[in-house]
């Protein structure tokens, strides 16, 4: 707010009208100004030359001033905790316009004050900034900064509520101001008074000063504002004396950056004068740079590096530029040069570097001896003349003006000439690279591009390393041979040169080549390249390209995606005596000319085939590859991986794949999902853990056989929906020890006795949709224990019967997860006896000769470890109990969702946490006793009632959420009720609540 204040301030002494763009354009440029001006110190800051006299303060509005005096030295100090200093600025508005003896006036009356202090002799360089609290008047808010650097402190703006100077006329033209920036909460104004309004601090805040002490030596300091920019560093120097003089420090000041901002020219010159030692400037887009240059030009002797840009430059400014010796780089960026009818000249002895960026003139001649780099990128001039013996890096980019005849007298000017850019002149002839070639025997870079009149026909560059001939129409296969000529090149660019038919160089250094078009008809259809240095070959999209020869002893990259008429004797130059001796990665992707692909590299460790519709076969004995990309090949017939250094490998992406070889020590992880006409496969992978053939119909008992003995480490084996898989194919299952998952989900099988005999192993067996099993098929697993390891069983949609089903639940006592979704011929699941035996004997009766059965015999038996029990869209059963002599200590979740024609449900689970009865349409009767049940779903259950739905929740003391969407027997008015009889309840989820 107090900088707000300053700005009008400035914007008043200038005239301004206060109003509407310009306004508000003033008000930058004073903000712009006073930050530029602290940097100079009190010394160094013009008042403005005129001002206008501050409008007097409306009386309802005003504010007392404090009959104090104002101490210098004390400002931002903590000297004055608990007194505060008066406030006083000599001869600023009396007296005459001139500044310095304002400020000179100001400077005589603090020597006074500091004679008379006492504690004048206090060490100045460890002040401690004084933090007072909010509301509280303090001299650095109280206009010091705006009087203190010249500016007049007329008005501060806000609206009505805020207050405004008092200034008075007191005896030695000494200036007094009052004035609290932040109004306190117990300020009572006194609108009806008509002298000076009083504002009187109550009791709302403490009226003893509230002090944050920071010790902050000048070192630290230091170190701090090295971070800080120009312009923070001026509001920083406006905090205290000690930070003014950090500051102020000439190591802040050596680099002025003043890009795009507005600042005076006495300001300019004042800060030149001050700091003498400025190495660079930058003044791009300050308006009148030229004048700000010219007028401080003798303060500048140790400038090295100077910015220009966005306005004029006549003639009198680089004559001026000799005025500094040690210049040594001058950058002039979108600027006019000269008067537009005469010659502008850079003459200076020490420069190095000029650059002269998208400028506009009539004719430039650049005279400097030292001279090194010329850049004239994008300069719209019809002449350039060069007396630069020292120049070895020359920048022509996009000078359209410029004739060929011009630029062959620049260039042939400078015999040390190393790096010539004339990229987009169009000008450019053969005859012109011809005569720089003569003249510059040096040249080693050369950015020909876009000239579409150069064909670099006998140009002989031997020196050459870098050429780049983009988009160059007149470059054919000729050229090459004067391309061949440069043997020291190291790195060629020939992108979208449309008539470039063949490619054949014989470059021992070459690096890097790229030919890359970028137009939809290529004509490039041979290249032979020989280099003992290249190491990435990218030649994408190259239609046309058939033949490739490549002698390359260190190239490691090729990429030849889109190349879509490249045949298969390509594969003979990436195998092992084929030139590419080191090739680690090679991308064939999109070529769709490709119908065999046979490999045979030591060295290869990438290899991307994707898209590839062609190819039928595949061979690869690569033994360090590692990665293998067959995305798209879904005409790929016959595959051999012999050997390969693969760790997994996915070919269910190819449908039509029928004979499979692989032989591969690392790999762990093999998917063949979705290859449905596989019938031969020879798997000899030592390492492998996991093998989904899922939908492999017509794989056949042998090749499981084979593989299940090549590799016996394999714990999960999926042979869903592999229909031609039989006993024999599982009998030899005996030589996977480690195998923990089988799944047989979908196949044919009648007889389950191989599986039991040879996985004694099995943890997880899935038998979903296994129409032919029956119920004898499981008589090993609950009545001769086999599987003892087993704990999830899958026989979701499968023919089980009622009894099977009761008989493994009773005696499987290991089963943690059993899936029973779908089964049609389940009519109940009552669980009712530990005895195996026993499981057709009515539910809570016991026989006549046994005595009744102690609870702590129940506990002594073998507990069952069943935790989730899923039965989903069972459409036949109609009960469900399990009651409380029941061992299933651990079940934690059942699932009866879509059970359409289930009526009871009598739980007593005591460690259930999730029931799932949704879409239950036919229950009528529950019961739950389950203490710890949180989650009960009863979406849809159209025939429970809200009786039985009380009963049912009042046993379950930890209910939290309940689903009782599309109930309607379940009235809205009930939902209180439950909540009384389940106080635990946190959710109700329902139709019927909005």
């Amino acid at each position: 707010m107090a900088d707000r204040g300053r700005m009008k301030g400035v914007e008043g002494g200038e005239g301004g009208s206060g109003a509407g763009e310009g306004a508000e354009e003033r008000d930058g440029e004073a903000r712009e100004e006073l930050e530029l001006a602290l940097s100079l110190g009190r010394r160094g800051w013009h008042l403005p030359a005129a001002r206008r006299e501050p409008p007097p303060p409306p009386a309802a509005m005003r504010w007392t001033m404090p009959p104090h005096s104002w101490d210098h030295d004390a400002a931002g100090s903590s000297r004055a905790a608990t007194h505060v200093p008066p406030l006083r600025c000599r001869d600023i508005w009396h007296g005459d316009n001139d500044a310095g003896g304002a400020i000179e006036g100001a400077e005589e009356g603090d020597e006074e004050d500091e004679e008379g202090d006492e504690d004048g002799d206090r060490d100045l360089q460890s002040k401690r900034p004084k933090v007072r609290g909010f509301g509280e008047e303090s001299p650095q808010h109280s206009g010091v900064n705006a009087s203190f650097f010249g500016l007049e402190s007329t008005r501060f703006p806000g609206s009505d509520e805020h207050g405004h100077f008092k200034l008075s006329h007191c005896p030695e033209n000494e200036l007094d101001f009052g004035l609290s920036l932040f109004p306190n909460d117990g300020v009572n104004e006194n609108p009806g008074d008509g002298n000076v309004g009083d504002v009187e601090i109550s009791g709302g805040e403490n009226s003893e000063d509230v002090e944050i002490r920071m010790d902050l030596s000048d070192d630290l300091l230091h170190l701090i504002f090295s971070f800080l920019g120009q312009r923070d560093l001026c509001k920083a120097g406006a905090s205290c004396k000690q930070w003014r003089s950090a500051s102020m420090h000439e190591d802040f000041w050596k680099c002025l950056k003043f890009e795009n901002t507005r600042i005076s020219l006495q300001n300019f010159v004042d800060i030149c004068h001050r700091y003498q030692n400025v190495t660079y400037l930058n003044l791009s887009g300050v308006p009148h740079a030229e004048l700000l240059v010219m007028e401080a030009i003798t303060c500048l002797r140790h400038l090295k590096t100077l910015i220009m840009g966005k306005g004029q430059l006549g003639e009198a400014f680089f004559q001026l530029l000799s005025e500094c010796p040690l210049l040594t780089t001058l950058t002039v960026s979108d600027a006019s040069l000269g008067s537009g009818i005469q010659e502008v000249t850079v003459n200076h002895d020490g420069l190095r570097e000029l650059q002269i960026l998208k400028c506009r003139a009539l004719r430039i001649s650049v005279r400097c001896s030292q001279l090194q780099i010329l850049s004239l990128r994008r300069t719209g001039m019809a002449h350039v003349s060069l007396n630069c013996p020292q120049l070895v890096e020359l920048d022509f980019q996009s000078c359209h003006k410029l004739s060929d005849n011009a630029i062959r007298q620049a260039a042939t000017a400078c015999p040390l000439l190393a790096s010539l850019d004339m990229s987009s002149c169009s000008c450019v002839t053969d005859e012109t690279l011809r005569e720089i070639a003569n003249s510059c025997p040096n040249l080693s870079v050369l950015d020909a591009s876009n000239c579409p009149n150069i064909s670099f026909e006998s140009v002989r560059l031997p020196m050459l390393v870098d050429l780049r001939l983009l988009s160059c129409e007149g470059i054919t296969s000729a050229s090459m041979a004067a391309i061949a000529y440069s043997r020291l090149l190291e790195a060629l660019q020939l992108d979208n040169c449309s008539l470039l038919t063949s490619v054949s160089l014989d470059l021992p250094h070459l690096k890097n080549i790229s030919l890359v078009h970028l137009r939809k008809c290529s004509v490039l259809h041979r290249v032979s390249i020989t280099s003992n240095a290249l190491q990435k070959l990218v030649l994408q999209k190259q239609e046309s390209l058939s033949s490739l020869s490549l002698l390359c002893n260190n190239l490691i990259d090729v990429d030849l995606s889109d190349c879509e008429s490249l045949t298969n004797a390509v594969c003979e130059v990436f195998s092992d005596g084929g030139g590419c001796p080191l090739l680690r990665s090679l991308i064939l992707d999109n070529c769709e000319s490709l119908s065999t692909v046979e490999l045979n590299s030591s060295s290869m460790v990438n290899l991307s085939l994707a898209g590839c519709r062609s190819m039928t076969l595949l061979k690869l004995s690569c033994p360090n590859l590692q990665n293998v990309n067959l995305d798209g090949c879904d005409h790929l017939e016959r595959a051999s991986f012999c050997p390969v250094g693969l760790e997994s490998l996915n070919l269910g992406i190819c449908p039509k794949l029928s004979d499979l070889h692989i032989e591969a020590p690392k790999m762990s992880l093999l998917e063949l999902k979705g290859c449905g006409v596989l019938s031969q496969a020879s798997i000899n992978c030592p390492r492998l853990t996991s093998l989904d053939a899922s939908f492999c119909r017509k794989l056949m008992d042998d090749s499981l056989s084979q593989t299940a003995e090549a590799c016996p480490l394999i714990e999960n084996l999926i042979l869903s929906s592999c229909l031609s898989i039989d006993l024999n194919g599982l009998s030899s299952l005996h030589c996977l020890h480690k195998l923990a998952l089988l799944d047989l989900s979908y196949t044919f099988l009648t007889n389950l006795k191989p599986v039991f005999d040879s996985c004694p192993q099995l943890k997880i067996l899935k038998l979903s949709a296994c129409k032919y099993l029956s119920d004898s098929s499981l008589d090993a697993l609950y009545r001769e224990g086999a599987l003892p390891m087993l704990v999830e069983l899958d026989l979701s949609y499968s023919s089980i019967g009622q009894t099977a089903i009761e008989e493994l639940l009773s005696c499987c006592t290991n089963l943690v997860n059993v899936n029973l979704n779908g089964c049609t011929n389940l009519h109940q699941l009552v669980c009712g006896s530990d005895d195996c035996s026993s499981g057709d004997m009515p539910v809570d009766v016991c026989p006549p000769d046994s005595a009744p059965v102690r609870s702590e015999e129940i506990s002594e038996r073998s507990d069952r470890l069943l935790e989730v029990l899923n039965c989903t869209g069972c459409p036949n059963i109609k009960k469900v109990i399990i009651p409380s002599m029941t061992t299933y200590l651990r079940l934690s979740k059942i699932n009866l969702n879509l059970s359409t024609n289930l009526k009871e449900v009598d739980l007593t689970c005591s460690n259930l946490y999730t029931l799932n009865l949704s879409n239950c349409s036919s229950l009528e009767v529950l019961k739950l006793d389950c203490p710890r049940l949180t989650n009960l779903q009863l979406l849809a259950c159209t025939m429970l009632q809200d009786e039985e739905l009380e009963s049912a929740i009042s046993r379950c003391s930890a209910l939290e959420i309940l689903n009782v969407h599309s109930c309607p027997k379940i009235n809205v008015l009930d939902f209180s009720r439950l909540r009384v009889v389940c106080p635990s309840l946190k959710r109700i989820q329902s139709s019927l609540i909005t």
